[in-house]
């Protein structure tokens, strides 16, 4: 089809795999190598920059954004039960294919200014500091290898058998919390890096019972 010699092709593909561009797969022969990304542990990050720093193109798919009632939600943000909040569901993509399933919750009082936002092509703490004058500057977050459902493992493109990360988020501004988020992101796309060094390691918790 290409007017090229069989060892011309070869070649080609032995220079690209190099690359890392393709890769071989037992089972499956040459596939495009897709790219992987890693965020360090112990930084408050947004998944939308750090797509978009490792050069692929960030974008999102909303499946909900509404006023929302969840005691569970209101209890994990110190807030009465009855209290209404911001809830947004996307799928979080990479070159347009899906990465994550992301659910975030905010007090409405505070993120009500979203209701009206795009999130297609935008990260929502760039979102909530421009239309609301906040974003928060501290946290912590919950990491846990998971098996996704049936549907889960269908919106997320992956192969049965395929394990994901589920995230818990809590997000805090000036000490209150603001956010409280879970994510279900692919493990063969997306990896955690810690840095450490010499000296006395912070002491162990037990986790909460859910």
């Amino acid at each position: 089809e290409y007017g090229v010699s069989r060892h011309t092709v070869r070649e080609a593909i032995r220079h690209l795999n190099s690359a890392g561009i393709l890769r071989r797969e037992r089972g499956r022969g040459t596939v495009i190598n897709r790219s992987e990304f890693e965020q360090p542990l112990g930084a408050l990050y947004s998944l939308f920059r750090s797509i978009e720093a490792s050069g692929a193109a960030p974008g999102s798919h909303v499946i909900d954004l509404r006023e929302d009632f969840d005691p569970v939600v209101a209890a994990q943000l110190d807030l009465d039960p009855a209290t209404p909040l911001l809830y947004l569901e996307r799928i979080r993509c990479a070159d347009e294919e899906p990465l994550a399933l992301d659910r975030a919750w905010l007090p409405l009082d505070i993120a009500k200014k979203l209701l009206s936002s795009n999130f297609e092509n935008t990260a929502l703490y760039d979102e909530l500091e421009k239309k609301c004058g906040i974003r928060p500057d501290a946290g912590w977050e919950r990491i846990a290898p998971v098996l996704p459902t049936p549907a889960e493992r269908t919106t997320l493109m992956m192969r049965r058998g395929e394990a994901a990360m589920s995230l818990e988020r809590l997000g805090t501004a000036n000490g209150v919390p603001i956010e409280w988020r879970t994510t279900l992101i692919r493990g063969d796309r997306y990896r955690f890096v810690s840095h450490f060094s010499q000296g006395e390691a912070p002491p162990m918790t037990a986790s909460p019972r859910r």
